[in-house]
């Protein structure tokens, strides 16, 4: 399993192919056809997978729900940089899986258990469930998941944050989203559409026809600025928490040289005044002789 924390690819092909809800012939095939870098091989030969890897089989998978062929998703992934992280991967991801529509799944508590690589707590099932990757039904062994949620859910567990903080979060993803959502169709209806287009665009199954046809244009194109802004408003908000550690250890830093300069600076003092002193003895002493 992936040690929490860290990048190192410490996945069977096994753990993987569970994690991933695939099977190890479809990992070894993906790996055939380059849809998946190499593992790194390990003691006795054996291939260790990573966070990455695990990333880029939810993207596939992703893609497959909507119908991309191979050869498709072949040349989708070939433009991508070879170097992108787990968390650009999953960006990808959530974009795509934004046109998808809710297909919600039913699933078991054992199936969950390999695609998380461990046996779930109820405290997980409720972390899960707070991020609406999942809901319970009447049979306890038995959940209905959400497959574009569930898989940033899973992500989350290793992650130590108290499940109300988790709660919290998502309250705010939700309210924001919901406000943007509201304000960008407002201007959409007032300023992309406007009177004189939905004048233009006839009555009935024809107005709904063009408005959907504008939409699906528009719809992508906000989905990825969104993103980006987002992104970067993100770093700017880390690097300004990082700064205040920095300047920190920037101040303390400061005050230890200042310490060090003024001890170097009062040895310094002593040393010569013992100089002067020892240098006043001798000359009394050679007068008296």
């Amino acid at each position: 399993m992936t040690t929490p924390g860290t990048e190192e690819p410490t996945l069977t092909v096994d753990e993987l192919a569970a994690r991933a809800g695939v099977t190890v012939r479809t990992v070894r095939f993906y790996g055939t056809r380059g849809l998946l870098p190499p593992p790194v091989i390990g003691p006795r030969r054996v291939g260790h997978y990573g966070p990455e890897h695990l990333s880029r089989l939810a993207l596939i998978e992703q893609l497959q729900r909507h119908g991309m062929t191979l050869s498709a998703i072949e040349r989708y992934l070939s433009q991508l940089p070879p170097d992108l992280s787990e968390d650009d991967l999953a960006i990808h991801r959530a974009l795509v899986a934004s046109w998808g529509p809710d297909s919600p799944e039913e699933t078991t508590r054992e199936q969950l258990d390999r695609r998380a690589g461990r046996e779930l707590s109820e405290e997980d099932i409720d972390r899960l469930a707070s991020l609406d990757a999942l809901e319970r039904t009447d049979d306890p062994d038995r959940f209905r998941i959400d497959p574009k949620v569930l898989h940033l859910g899973l992500r989350l567990l290793d992650v130590p944050i108290e499940l109300e903080t988790i709660r919290a979060a998502h309250t705010v993803v939700l309210e924001y989203t919901r406000s943007a959502a509201r304000d960008l169709g407002r201007l959409f209806r007032d300023e992309v559409w406007g009177p004189e287009r939905d004048h233009e665009s006839g009555s009935g199954p024809e107005r709904i026809q063009a408005k959907k046809s504008l939409s699906a244009h528009m719809q992508p194109l906000v989905v990825e600025a969104l993103v980006i802004a987002f992104q970067r408003s993100m770093k700017q908000e880390l690097r300004a928490w990082y700064g205040q550690d920095a300047e920190g250890a920037e101040s303390a830093g400061g005050a230890e040289s200042r310490e060090s300069a003024e001890r170097t600076e009062n040895a310094e003092r002593t040393e010569n005044a013992e100089r002067t002193e020892n240098a006043e003895r001798t000359e009394n002493a050679e007068r008296v002789d």
